[in-house]
C-alpha cells in the first residue's frame, strides 16, 4: 500500500473559515488529514499561547470528507501543541496553517496566529507551511490559490524543508490567470504606522479603535511585498532563531 504522508492542518480564523476549508480539500489529495483548529477566530494573537486558563479540544464534524476534525479553545499555537501531545499518534510529516483570510508578508509575520501555529510546528521538528490569501473577505475566492497551494506542499514533501526553518507563503488576490508564478523572497521591511480612534460610550468611558496604514520602507525588488504587488505568489524561508548574530562581535567589545 502506498505511503499517505500525515498533514496536520490548522489556521487562525477558526475552524469553520472558508480558507481552512479550502485547505482541508486540497491536502485530503495529498495525504492523511488531521485538523486542529481555533473554536473561535484568533487573528492577531501572534504566538500567544494558554497559560492561566484550561484548554479544551473535541472531535467536530463540519464537512464530509476522509479527515478528522478537533475543535480547540486555545489559540493556533496552542492547536499545534495539543495535536502534537495528545491527539496524533505519530509525528506529522508536514504541518499547513491557513489559508489565511489577509496579508503576512512584511512584518504582519509578527502579529499572526497563522505563521505562529507554523513556526510552533517547526519548532517541534516538523515541516510547516503557512499559507495567506489576501483578501481579508470571509467569503474570499480560494480557487485561483489551489494548485499554488497543492504544488508548493508537494514540493515540500519531496524535497524536505530544513530544520528550523518554515514558509511563509503570501498570494495575490487575483483571478487564476493574472497570477504570474512563484517568487522565492526575502520579508520586507516594513512597519504598521498605528492609530487610535479615540471614542466615549454611553456612560462616558473612553475607548480605542485600533487603525493605522501599512508602511513599505524597503524598495528592494526581492521581497515579498514586491512579488505580491506585482503579481506573483510570495514564498519566503523564516527561521526561528532570533539571534543577531552579526552583533555578537559588537557587543563583546563593550566593557561588560
Amino acid at each position: 500500500m502506498q505511503y499517505k504522508p500525515l498533514i496536520l492542518i490548522t489556521n487562525d480564523d477558526g475552524i469553520t473559515a472558508p480558507g481552512l476549508r479550502a485547505l482541508i480539500k486540497i491536502m485530503n489529495k495529498i495525504g492523511e488529514v488531521v485538523v486542529v483548529a481555533p473554536d473561535s477566530p484568533q487573528s492577531g494573537m501572534g504566538h500567544a499561547i494558554t497559560v492561566d486558563n484550561v484548554l479544551t479540544c473535541n472531535p467536530i464534524t463540519i464537512d464530509e470528507g476522509p479527515q478528522l476534525e478537533y475543535s480547540c479553545s486555545g489559540t493556533a499555537a496552542d492547536c499545534v501543541k495539543i495535536a502534537v501531545n495528545e491527539i496524533l499518534n505519530r509525528k506529522p510529516d508536514l504541518c499547513v496553517s491557513g489559508i489565511n483570510h489577509g496579508s503576512n508578508s512584511s512584518i504582519n509575520i509578527i502579529y499572526s496566529g497563522t505563521m505562529s501555529a507554523a513556526i510552533e510546528a517547526g519548532i517541534k521538528g516538523i515541516p510547516a507551511i503557512g499559507f495567506s490569501l489576501l483578501d481579508f473577505k470571509w467569503h474570499a475566492n480560494f480557487k485561483p490559490s489551489e494548485e499554488y497551494v497543492k504544488n508548493i506542499t508537494l514540493n515540500a514533501l519531496l524535497h524536505g524543508i530544513p530544520e528550523s526553518i518554515v514558509l511563509n507563503v503570501n498570494i495575490p488576490n487575483l483571478k487564476e490567470e493574472e497570477i504570474k508564478g512563484v517568487k522565492i523572497c526575502r520579508q520586507a521591511n516594513g512597519y504598521w504606522k498605528e492609530d487610535f480612534d479615540k471614542r466615549k460610550s454611553p456612560y462616558g468611558k473612553e475607548y480605542y479603535w485600533l487603525s493605522g496604514e501599512f508602511v513599505n520602507k524597503d524598495k528592494g525588488q526581492d521581497t515579498d511585498v514586491y512579488a505580491l504587488e506585482n503579481g506573483y505568489v510570495a514564498v519566503v524561508p523564516v527561521q526561528f532563531d532570533m539571534t543577531a548574530h552579526h552583533m555578537i562581535q559588537k557587543l563583546n567589545s563593550w566593557e561588560l
